[in-house]
Formats: structure tokens, C-alpha cells, sequence
């Protein structure tokens, strides 16, 4: 076994690196560029059960160190993901995460019933959508409505259940713990951080939606501050990720206490980053003299 491998709710992975949702759509436009067979899993882009448009345009800005983004979660749904998407990868010797998104409880179970049988690993299931029953506010920002949907998702799925963390919380390990008590099989964050920017000379909006996600290196502390929080919080594994651009980034979120890290906005600036990050964890491992890599998973002092 290679000493980059681990094992995360219960399942063998070749390596801890994934990428993040809506970077790298379902792999095929990145594959001209990296070998997915040498990923650990890919992660795929959010699924609805019906297509979703997303946001009015423009709908992607560059910041300091990093980038702003207010896609929306556009996608084709569920049918053309399994039909397209699902297909493709399943041709690749990598895990399959399946990212879910709904603006109401029986929208996400209405994915996850449709992918139960196919041909995928896990689950991310991401709470940072609007809730429309609730007034439009975010399923991972009220604890309780983070049991439920968590509880509600886990009585009817068969592959593990990894809740994705939003950052736009008092308590972060509040979070953690209501989707721990929902059942959750692991926990992935941050997500990204609500930001805003605009035009001085036309004191316009920058993006058409006024606000948008931040990601990128800019956030990169605050995902290692919440993914340490959150690992002292539950006893549920966790892919870290937030700003993640290197070795150095993704082994210092596993020092955290992240088991697996997710590469996001940097696969933008450089579609080749992930394999890079991978030969970086192997001579990382080699000169310390580690076993292997999982050693280090929560071993900061």
C-alpha cells in the first residue's frame, strides 16, 4: 500500500486528495489536463433534482487572493448527471463523491433516492443552500435544521453521509455537533465565506447577485482554524479544504485534523495542481519518516 493511502468512513482511499465541488465540474474537462485515475476521489459538482440555471451574470469576480463567485449551483439535474456524467466516471480507478443540493429537505432526499443502486461512494451534502420553507435562510446555519436534514438524508441513503460545513456561523462546532447527532458518516469545510465587491468608478455591484462566495488562499486560516474546531468538537472524520494551493496548505488542514483535503479554487490558476499536491504529500512523507500519511491527522501541538 502506498503510504499516501487512508481510509475514511470506512472506505479505502489511494490518497486523502479530492477536490472541491464546482471546480472541476465531473472531471472530464479536467482530465485533459490530470490523470484522475491518481486522484483519491473526485467530487463532483452540486446536483439538483431538476435543473438549475443559476445566478444572473456576471457571476465570478477576482479579489486579493482569491475570487468571488455567485454561480448559483448551475446544473443539468440529476438525470443528465447519471446519464453523462456518472458514466464518465465511472470509467476512472477513483472514489466517486457525489455533491447534493436542494432548497427543500425533499428535494435533496429526491437525489439521493435517484442515486441509490449507481455506481458512487459518498455523499456531500451541501447545507448551504437557501432553505425555502424557512424564509430563504441556509440549512447549515440553524443546528436544528442541521439534525434533521441530516437524519432525514442518512434514513435513506446506503453510502456514507459527509455534511458540508458552512463558514458563516457563530459556532462552527455547534454545526459539527448537530450534524454528528443527525448521523453523519464525516463532515467536509469550509465552504465558502459570503462576500461582496464593488465598482468605485461606476459604484456598481461587481456581481449581478450583490454578494458571492469567497475562496481561495484568502480563507485558507480561517478553514484551518474551523477545521480544528470542528475536529475537537465531534469524533466524525473530515475533509479539510479552503485556500488549499500546495502540500504545505493541504498537510496543515490534516494537521488540524482534517483525514482528507478537497483542492478547489486553485485547480482555476493551475488545472494540474492536484498531482502536484500529491508529489508534495510523498516527499513530505518521505522525509519525515512517516508510515504513512495519516499520522499526522490532528498533530499539531
Amino acid at each position: 500500500m502506498s503510504r499516501l493511502s487512508t481510509t475514511f468512513c470506512g472506505i479505502s482511499f489511494k490518497n486523502p486528495i479530492t477536490v472541491a465541488s464546482g471546480t472541476f465540474a465531473s472531471g472530464r474537462e479536467y482530465s485533459e489536463f490530470v490523470d484522475l485515475n491518481r486522484l483519491g476521489a473526485v467530487t463532483t459538482k452540486g446536483v439538483a433534482d431538476q435543473p438549475w440555471s443559476g445566478n444572473p451574470t456576471p457571476r465570478v469576480a477576482e479579489t486579493p487572493s482569491g475570487m468571488l463567485n455567485a454561480i448559483g449551483l448551475q446544473n443539468p439535474g440529476v438525470e443528465t448527471f447519471i446519464e453523462r456524467d456518472l458514466a464518465f466516471l465511472s470509467d476512472f480507478d477513483t472514489r466517486i463523491i457525489v455533491n447534493v443540493c436542494g432548497h427543500s429537505i425533499e428535494e435533496y432526499l429526491n437525489v439521493v433516492r435517484r442515486l441509490e443502486g449507481e455506481n458512487i461512494d459518498m455523499l456531500e451534502i451541501n447545507i448551504s443552500c437557501p432553505n425555502v420553507s424557512q424564509g430563504g435562510i441556509s440549512f447549515g446555519t440553524d443546528p436544528a435544521q442541521v439534525e434533521l436534514i441530516t437524519s432525514r438524508i442518512k434514513d435513506e441513503a446506503s453510502v456514507p453521509v459527509i455534511m458540508k460545513l458552512s463558514p458563516n456561523v457563530t459556532s462552527i462546532a455547534d454545526i459539527a455537533r448537530a450534524a454528528e447527532a443527525g448521523g453523519a458518516d464525516g463532515l467536509s469545510l469550509i465552504n465558502t465565506i459570503t462576500g461582496m465587491k464593488i465598482d468605485t468608478v461606476t459604484r456598481k455591484f461587481v456581481l449581478a447577485n450583490r454578494t458571492g462566495g469567497l475562496s481561495g488562499p484568502a480563507i485558507h486560516p480561517v478553514a484551518v482554524r474551523m477545521v480544528y474546531e470542528a475536529a475537537n468538537a465531534v469524533k466524525l472524520p473530515i475533509i479539510g479544504m479552503g485556500g488549499v494551493t500546495d502540500a504545505s496548505s493541504a498537510i496543515e488542514l490534516m494537521l488540524a485534523g482534517a483525514s482528507m483535503v478537497a483542492v478547489g479554487t486553485a485547480n482555476f490558476m493551475d488545472p494540474g495542481v492536484t498531482e502536484k499536491i500529491l508529489d508534495g504529500m510523498e516527499e513530505y512523507v518521505r522525509d519525515n519518516g512517516l508510515n504513512n500519511i495519516s499520522e499526522i491527522v490532528g498533530a499539531a501541538r
